[in-house]
């Protein structure tokens, strides 16, 4: 069906009920789905259902995404970063810790300013300034936002602005230096290893329904995520998260957030659209400095410096270096131990900053 006839017919839905609704939210993310892969756009899976979903809440439909479902993502969610963890990276950061400390701590630091400038400018509010500009996993940071009282939808808004501008300029450094980015085509539907498959699921439900129960902040993401970590690089756990797994959870996150939005949230969003993206480049400009002084300094080739020290996604710069002659392992260490750095420093960050400008 042409997007256009879609959203004719979207427009006429308003009096329907909500699985008439539910239907249509789940035909619209397929579509903005399919139109973002057609661009090679990161995070397709998330940005296509909470785009879908921004749609149908701005013309004022109340749908909600069931509670259990949305702690049940975060833990897939949580499971799927703990995957990405490579297991050289005790090796890799023992090798080059100097370089880790300075690249990390640069990369926080001057996120951290560019946030404390937006919340100063009154462009954003304070702690919400500093989650959108965490140069760490983009639906990590999203998730954590809520838990530690900042404003979700303009994190999620400020993360993947984000996202998109890295993955943008890494792709075009990367064609600079290589024929070409390739992505590798997705198997939907692989054969799934039963045991492995389904020490997983319980690995992220458990670890959600626990998480939830004391009171975690962020918990059902970061339970599984830690312990996920500790069993995968001991060797306890293989984790086995088929395509079809990720997408289901990435569209109950983009709908929580999408849905959430408000034509309010949307005009504030394109007010500071300007001055957040301008912050963007910058961090990814600053970032790009400390590349070239790996290159010069360190003797570390071009490419792997400037993989190594984008800032973020995590999984966007995993693909592009892995499609490129460059030292991977070293690209993916340094990725990792700032999102662990970003991780664990940004609630006590957000509330230092937010303290100070009100």
């Amino acid at each position: 069906m042409p997007l256009k006839n879609l959203l004719s017919r979207y427009r006429q839905s308003k009096g329907h009920t909500p699985w008439v609704v539910w239907g249509i939210l789940i035909v619209l993310s397929a579509v903005f789905v399919a139109l973002l892969e057609t661009i090679h756009l990161p995070a397709e899976l998330l940005l296509g259902p909470m785009a879908a979903a921004i749609l149908v809440a701005v013309r004022g439909h109340e749908l909600t995404v069931a509670p259990r479902a949305f702690y049940a993502a975060q833990g897939i969610v949580g499971c799927m970063i703990a995957s990405n963890i490579p297991p050289s990276i005790m090796t890799e950061v023992a090798k080059d810790w100097p370089l880790f400390f300075i690249g990390v701590a640069s990369a926080i630091a001057i996120a951290s300013t560019l946030g404390w400038l937006l919340a100063r400018w009154q462009i954003l509010p304070g702690s919400t300034a500093i989650w959108g500009l965490s140069p760490g996993a983009a639906s990590a940071m999203t998730l954590m936002a809520e838990a530690y009282g900042a404003d979700m939808r303009l994190v999620a808004f400020m993360q993947y602005l984000r996202v998109v501008c890295v993955a943008a300029v890494a792709s075009i450094v990367a064609a600079i230096w290589t024929s070409g980015v390739t992505v590798p085509p997705t198997i939907w539907f692989p054969p799934i290893p039963w045991v492995p498959f389904t020490e997983t699921l319980l690995l992220a439900l458990v670890g959600s329904i626990v998480a939830r129960y004391f009171r975690i902040p962020a918990g059902p993401l970061l339970l599984p995520l830690i312990i996920g970590i500790i069993l995968s690089q001991t060797g306890v756990i293989r984790f086995v998260l088929p395509p079809w797994l990720l997408a289901i959870s990435y569209a109950f996150i983009g709908w929580s957030i999408g849905l959430r939005f408000t034509r309010k949230v949307i005009s504030h969003a394109i007010r500071a659209f300007p001055r957040v993206l301008a912050s963007t480049l910058v961090l990814i400009g600053a970032c790009g400095c400390f590349a070239f002084l790996l290159v010069r300094f360190a003797g570390i080739d071009p490419l792997t410096a400037y993989l190594a020290t984008s800032p973020g996604g995590l999984d966007s710069v995993a693909i592009i270096a892995a499609s490129a002659a460059v030292d991977l392992p070293f690209v993916m260490a340094m990725q990792t131990v700032r999102f662990l750095m970003v991780l664990m420093t940004s609630p006590s960050i957000a509330r230092f900053i937010a303290k100070r400008v009100g």
